[in-house]
């Protein structure tokens, strides 16, 4: 029986009652880069660097942390993901990887944070893959870039969708 009314705990903390919102369909993408430079981007690029294949790597990964996000951000719920994916798109002339990561489900709760934690994981991996090559690595805008479903329903980054991240939107 959903509760009616908010109860208070010693310092504010509670998850979010989710027990009256209707269950939807609802879908996240998230996006960011890793800049690795030049020689540890052709090792990339070309499978070649002393760890392994990085960008395999990092959508396993990525997709692993999104799944386990309820146990790593103390207010997620614990939820039943349709799916995740990892994409994953080189820039060779800013010597980066571009990383996509995609969250659905059929819920009463969103995906914002799944998508989230799978990108910083895979872009993490990228890191600790290309390390030894090149230590000045740098990951940047880390964003939401799109939302759909739930009360709200869809939302777009207001800098608006990469042609890459708009292609990623239009396959789900």
């Amino acid at each position: 029986m959903p509760s009616t009314k908010p109860k208070k705990t010693q310092h504010g903390f509670s998850m979010a009652d989710v027990a009256t919102k209707p269950v939807s369909y609802r879908c996240a993408l998230a996006g960011g880069s890793i800049t690795v430079g030049k020689e540890a981007f052709i090792l990339l690029k070309n499978k070649a660097l002393p760890k392994g294949d990085a960008l395999a790597l990092a959508e396993f990964a990525g997709i692993q942390a999104a799944k386990q996000t309820p146990a790593l951000i103390p207010l997620c719920h614990p939820i039943s993901l349709n799916r995740v994916a990892i994409h994953t798109c080189l820039d060779e002339e800013e010597y980066a990887v571009d990383v996509y990561a995609v969250a659905e489900i059929n819920a009463q709760t969103g995906v914002e944070m799944e998508a989230l934690c799978g990108l910083n994981l895979a872009l993490l991996t990228i890191w600790d893959l290309t390390k030894p090559i090149n230590a000045a690595l740098e990951i940047k805008n880390v964003r939401l870039l799109h939302k759909s479903g739930g009360k709200r329903g869809d939302w777009t980054h207001p800098d608006g969708l990469s042609a890459v991240a708009q292609s990623i939107l239009d396959e789900i």
